[in-house]
């Protein structure tokens, strides 16, 4: 039995590519997906609404989620009704503050007691953490999205920062912990052995699952042949005494 078929982590594909997104349907492994208006814009994308219920007919039966993008709460609670109401695997993705800093936990609130699946996103503290697993109807799903992967830039080892964030939300079943912003393949098994509920993979890491397991030794020689491969087509030389003589 393969590394991947022994995992309990919940891999989501992170993305905003509908081919893509398709074909990563296919695939088993693959229990749900997510976007954000940053991967809509950089793919071109204009018409929100659209390319939504677009993904949905490609992705009827699994989770998806759809971030709100207004700033004012007042604004971002319509939105999120909206996308709610596109059908009833959709997540809907509210940021843990607005751009002034101002805390998302009141909103929070009011849509998890109204029965919305939110998925709180942009989490970087376990304080923030703790903000949304107090406004948690405990009726509800929630997911709670910590960027591990972005505490990690900032030279923090995300792994005891994710275990505390995790132990907060133990009250609370119906809550799942997201390992977000994943910067390699290990983070996935590092995230199934901590016990995070979902990780969300970009397609371009998930394009390496085929490396799991792969012999080391065979992929040191892969490399070398590659180096020497990449040098011939590019007609480097290097004029050595032996090469004279």
């Amino acid at each position: 039995m393969s590394r991947t078929e022994t995992l309990k982590v919940k891999i989501f594909a992170d993305g905003a590519d509908l081919d893509g997104i398709a074909k990563l349907y296919k695939n088993p492994l693959i229990k749900g997906f997510t976007t954000n208006p940053t991967l809509m814009n950089k793919a071109g994308i204009k018409d929100y609404e659209a390319f939504a219920r677009e993904l949905l007919k490609v992705v009827p039966d699994r989770p998806v989620s759809f971030e709100v993008f207004a700033d004012d709460f007042g604004e971002m609670e319509a939105q999120a009704m909206v996308i709610a109401s596109w059908g009833k695997n959709v997540n809907v993705k509210i940021p843990i503050t607005n751009t002034k800093g101002a805390s998302a936990g009141p909103l929070i609130k009011r849509l998890s007691a109204a029965g919305v699946t939110c998925n709180v996103t942009a989490i970087m503290t376990p304080e923030q953490v703790q903000v949304v697993a107090d406004a948690l109807d405990p009726k509800t799903p929630a997911i709670v999205s910590v960027f591990a992967g972005r505490v990690a830039d900032t030279g923090v080892d995300p792994v005891p920062l994710m275990i505390r964030c995790r132990d907060i939300l133990k009250p609370r079943p119906r809550a799942e912990l997201l390992w977000a912003s994943p910067r390699e393949l290990l983070n996935i098994f590092q995230a199934d052995e901590i016990g995070c509920h979902i990780i969300t993979v970009t397609h371009d890491v998930l394009a390496k699952l085929a490396l799991v397991g792969k012999n080391l030794d065979d992929y040191s020689l892969d490399t070398v042949k590659m180096f020497y491969k990449d040098a011939t087509a590019a007609g480097f030389s290097i004029r050595t005494r032996a090469a004279a003589e």
